[in-house]
């Protein structure tokens, strides 16, 4: 279970859990829809259309809690005192985003977005044939844009960037 907390916000390999655990690929996908099914995690599948250098098949896993993760590595202390403040803000945001969307009754689907040159999008909400694309950061140096690849390949209707500032209108 450790080696998948240290992934999260990562691409999920199953092959790369079962070597790092010492089980077989279907055992570790026994275990992920196990957890799954319990609401303890949830996945968040990669958005794409057939642009050619699109991440086609492939998966990131969250935790709907971050105090489950934080048990499992044995860390508690304040966010400001963590070196993986990146990882616990993406799955703290992406999990109340998703929670939101179910409370609220969205009929749509959610992505996350990425090419092999490593162009990425946190989170990408799709309704109606329409985008609406979110990039976290705790803090901003530069400012965020929107890679070119993903604006030419599909109709954007909103680019956000979210931060511990701003994060009531990303959840509201």
């Amino acid at each position: 279970m450790k080696a998948l907390v240290l992934q999260v916000g990562s691409q999920v390999s199953y092959n790369e859990l079962s070597q790092l655990v010492g089980v077989d690929k279907e055992t570790v996908e026994r275990y992920i829809d196990l957890l799954e099914k319990a609401f303890i995690i949830f996945k968040l599948p990669t958005l794409s259309r057939n642009v050619r250098n699109e991440i086609k098949k492939s998966k990131k896993i969250y935790f709907f809690d971050n105090g489950i993760r934080n048990a499992l590595i044995g860390d508690f202390r304040p966010f400001d005192l963590r070196t993986d403040k990146g990882a616990l803000w993406e799955n703290f945001i992406i999990s109340e985003k998703i929670k939101h969307l179910h409370y609220n009754d969205f009929y749509g689907h959610y992505y996350f977005w990425r090419t092999t040159q490593q162009q990425e999008i946190d989170f990408v909400e799709e309704k109606d044939g329409e985008f609406t694309v979110f990039k976290f950061k705790t803090n901003i140096s530069k400012k965020p844009r929107v890679p070119t690849t993903f604006s030419k390949a599909y109709p954007m209707k909103k680019f956000n960037v979210v931060t511990p500032e701003n994060i009531e209108e990303f959840l509201l």
